[in-house]
């Protein structure tokens, strides 16, 4: 091999830019040239393709987001668009790629891998939901970044004595959500892989303010309500001053922790490695500090599972 490429896709996670800089330098170091991909699979179809050199990733290890960009593609969900995209890879002579991204970005590399291009996915997503490794690139920052919001908010809520509704990403995924509650020594969690009910909620809240418990911190994942809905349904069985906050965006963004930076970087070289050896369809993931390989028809059809037994954990300590 010795042309490959490197894109990011999806939502931005904070460490893609140190797995985009280990893939260049690897890369590099190794004897390969490397072209980087702007704006994900849509840079492939508009051949926004550029060969990459090692002081185009100078300064990029600390910083949040993606110096690659990243941007949706519908035309890329054709066969046409697909077929587009894989015939500027060869054309540049590229016969390996190295994609960047979550769960989405490794079904685009799966696809392009069957029309011949040797593709290998770094993990790269807030919600730590991809099967086959341990932990995602991105998901360390920004659970800490919910920790320390959350930890400036049970401030307000001590002072004033209220119950604050905070509201987390996590569509499909209650990771965020299920750590960064126990983190935060939240009194609730609601996460997408259990069925918490409201009224038990209000029955804990109540417990705690018959016992002179002053405030409460109750973590809601986006993909089980709104902070705003679980204010209301939550006034229909008890008689409290709730305030929402909805962390959004800010979840995302900051720079990446010492963790993702290291992840990022192994991941991102060890990608290069599974191109070097002719591996494709294959996402780089790591697994009790190990770093192993695992097909994209695997990550498709298993979901992660989250740990029920930090779930629990969370309970018996919010009593």
């Amino acid at each position: 091999m010795r042309k490959i490429a490197v894109l990011t896709s999806g939502g931005d996670a904070p460490g893609m830019n140190a797995a985009i800089r280990a893939v260049v330098r690897k890369a590099i170091h190794d004897g390969l040239e490397v072209y980087g991909v702007s704006h994900g699979f849509n840079g492939l179809i508009n051949n926004d393709i550029n060969k990459m050199n090692l002081g185009d990733v100078g300064d990029i290890i600390h910083r949040g987001g993606t110096a690659l960009y990243s941007a949706r593609c519908e035309e890329f969900r054709t066969e046409k668009g697909r077929k587009r995209a894989a015939d500027n890879l060869k054309t540049y002579g590229i016969e390996g790629l190295v994609v960047i991204g979550g769960d989405g970005t490794y079904k685009g590399a799966f696809e392009l891998s069957k029309l011949g291009v040797k593709t290998v996915g770094v993990p790269a997503t807030i919600d730590n939901d991809i099967a086959g490794t341990d932990v995602t690139i991105g998901y360390d920052t920004a659970l800490n970044t919910i920790v320390d919001m959350i930890d400036r908010i049970r401030d307000t809520a001590t002072s004033h004595e209220r119950t604050f509704i905070i509201e987390v990403m996590g569509r499909d995924s209650g990771e965020l959500a299920l750590n960064a509650g126990l983190a935060a020594g939240a009194e609730t969690i609601f996460i997408p892989e259990r069925n918490t009910k409201l009224e038990d909620v209000a029955e804990r809240i109540q417990a705690g303010l018959d016992r002179g418990k002053k405030h409460s911190l109750i973590v809601v994942a986006e993909g089980v309500m709104t902070a705003e809905y679980c204010s209301a349904q939550l006034a229909k069985y008890i008689n409290i001053e709730t305030r929402i906050s909805v962390l959004g965006h800010i979840q995302r963004g900051g720079k990446p922790s010492a963790a993702d930076r290291v992840l990022g970087s192994r991941l991102g070289a060890y990608a290069v490695d599974l191109l070097k050896e002719g591996q494709s369809g294959v996402g780089a993931g790591i697994s009790k500090n190990e770093l192993t390989a695992t097909d994209f028809s695997y990550v498709h059809v298993h979901e992660k599972k989250y740990d029920n037994s930090i779930y629990l954990l969370s309970k018996e300590l919010s009593i």
